[in-house]
């Protein structure tokens, strides 16, 4: 039985890679191979490069002065942060909000049962999140430094020992977040607003990382010390790597220990919380009027209803939200210096930083990806939007609306902040502000027409259309290459032109290219669009 509960979790989390929901039929062995490769190419060779650089930077250094344990205790806690944050509002969704918890829970299934395939499915992914980061550290180790056969052992049971701390502090969290949940009304923007204070944290070290090894590296040894001293759980923790036994035997009872007090508050309240949501609480009626709205404005409402109900949903493809206000920021108070470089960079290229900024602002504005999996989020439901005394192409339209008005405020706000500290000249100023608001409507419609072409309505966690869809990534990557291809086509013409007479040229080019594509999708949308959507 756990065995064949375990399958389906996994076909649940992998779905795309086996089972073509457009088609509605099994892709074939090659189509298999050919998507987990490139999904382990984008784990390995993005994410896990970054952490090997890291790594390398770190490694022999410290080595070299006999604070190994020092390097496996960093990169081992950058493990267990990355695993935690990356896997918790999986654990929540995956946990709690399932769509067959009901299902599962009126059969003869006992209820340990559930939540053993559900914790096992999160540690797959939170073993996905801490091995970008550990195993890269383990095997940069073990080719710099003559490993014993106790560091091996050692550096193999790390990786084990976070992937299960991992995922005991993600299931602890998420339960947390499940209890807070049932009692809260706005939790969706709470937990949004978490998540912010998140990145917004990762991204200033990051932003101060250098500095940060550069300081490490310069003290390593003053700091092991202290550590050692006053820390000691840390370097336990870090001895781990290096093969100490005594260390190795208490991080495995410790985290074991964790473990289980886990499993035991989690078995405790699971049934409670699962049937917890959904339920209705008694109100007390008070007479109000009703004023009847327009069908396109309740169509619109029902989509930012929906949009703002799901945390992972605001967060993965309403990123770039958060990230065209921050970009003003930063610029209105380091535009000047990343100008001047900018400015420098370019070289005889007069308009090049006016390229520059109405790329990057368009690479920002991709990042707003909700239509791409709006059609895929309808789910079994689906029938009711097909049902509505609207014609589809109404409902489509909504789903556009939703994105571009929630797009067009930042987006306008990021280039009048850019207009203050750039002296664009009038002509360039016209460019800067109508390219990013037409490549706006074209991520809006291009990721509307790959959610229709690409719809996967049977889908039981909410994270599969959401961050396991080829249709959100396809979309993702293409408009970011869109926006580069603005930038590289722009070197490309001015190599072969002047560019100061050609620049109006090629942004009036690109201008017209990118309004045709528009038109296109629109007409795509409005028509055949219209009559798939009714089909699903």
């Amino acid at each position: 039985m756990l065995k064949t509960l375990f399958k389906k979790q996994l076909m649940e989390i992998f779905r795309g890679y086996f089972y073509n929901s457009r088609k509605n039929q099994a892709r074939s062995s090659g189509a298999t191979t050919a998507y987990f490769l490139l999904f382990a190419c984008l784990i390995i060779g993005v994410v896990g490069g970054m952490f090997t650089i890291l790594s390398f930077a770190l490694c022999s250094s410290m080595a070299k002065v006999g604070m190994s344990w020092l390097y496996f205790a960093i990169m081992g806690m950058i493990a267990v942060v990355m695993g935690t944050f990356g896997s918790v509002f999986n654990t929540y969704s995956g946990v709690y909000l399932a769509k067959d918890n009901d299902l599962l829970l009126s059969m003869p299934i006992p209820v340990s049962m559930i939540m053993l395939t559900r914790l096992l499915s999160v540690y797959v992914m939170s073993f996905i999140y801490s091995g970008m980061v550990i195993i890269p550290a383990v095997i940069v180790y073990l080719l710099t430094v003559s490993a014993s056969i106790n560091a091996v052992i050692g550096c193999i049971l790390l990786v084990l020992l976070i992937s299960v701390f991992v995922l005991t502090l993600s299931c602890l969290l998420g339960w947390v977040v499940a209890k807070i949940s049932v009692k809260l009304k706005n939790k969706s923007f709470i937990t949004v607003f978490i998540s912010i204070l998140f990145f917004g944290g990762y991204y200033f070290i990051f932003y101060k990382s250098q500095a940060i090894i550069d300081d490490l590296l310069a003290n390593v040894v003053t700091y092991g010390k202290n550590i050692k001293g006053s820390v000691y759980p840390i370097y336990i923790f870090g001895s781990v790597g290096v093969g100490d036994f005594l260390s190795m035997l208490i991080m495995t009872v410790c985290v074991l220990a964790l473990f289980a007090l886990m499993w035991l508050m989690m078995s405790r309240s699971f049934i409670k919380i699962t049937t917890s949501y959904g339920s209705k609480t008694k109100k007390k009626y008070q007479r109000t009027n009703i004023k009847q709205k327009g069908v396109d404005k309740a169509l619109f409402f029902r989509e930012v209803k929906r949009f703002t109900s799901s945390p992972n949903y605001m967060l993965n493809c309403g990123f770039g939200l958060i990230m065209l206000p921050l970009f003003s920021v930063i610029m209105l108070f380091k535009g000047k210096d990343m100008l001047a470089v900018i400015s420098k960079a370019g070289g005889e290229q007069s308009n090049f930083a006016v390229v520059i900024l109405c790329a990057v602002v368009c690479a920002m504005v991709s990042l707003i990806d909700i239509t791409a999996p709006s059609v895929s989020l309808e789910g079994k439901s689906i029938w009711i939007a097909q049902s509505l005394p609207v014609a589809p192409w109404q409902v489509l339209r909504a789903k556009i609306a939703l994105q571009v008005v929630f797009a067009v405020i930042p987006t306008i706000i990021c280039e009048i902040i850019l207009a203050f500290v750039y002296p664009f000249t009038p002509l360039e100023l016209t460019f800067f502000i109508i390219m990013p608001l037409l490549y706006m409507v074209l991520s809006a419609q291009f990721g509307l027409f790959l959610g229709i072409k690409m719809a996967n309505l049977n889908w039981v966690n909410e994270i599969t259309p959401i961050k396991q869809s080829t249709c959100v990534f396809i979309v993702l990557f293409s408009c970011l290459s869109y926006a580069l291809t603005l930038l590289l086509g722009y070197n490309i013409f001015t190599f072969l032109f002047n560019v100061n007479i050609y620049f109006v040229v090629y942004m009036t080019m690109f201008a017209l290219l990118t309004v045709a594509l528009n038109i296109v999708l629109y007409m795509w949308l409005k028509k055949k669009g219209s009559v798939l959507f009714a089909t699903l």
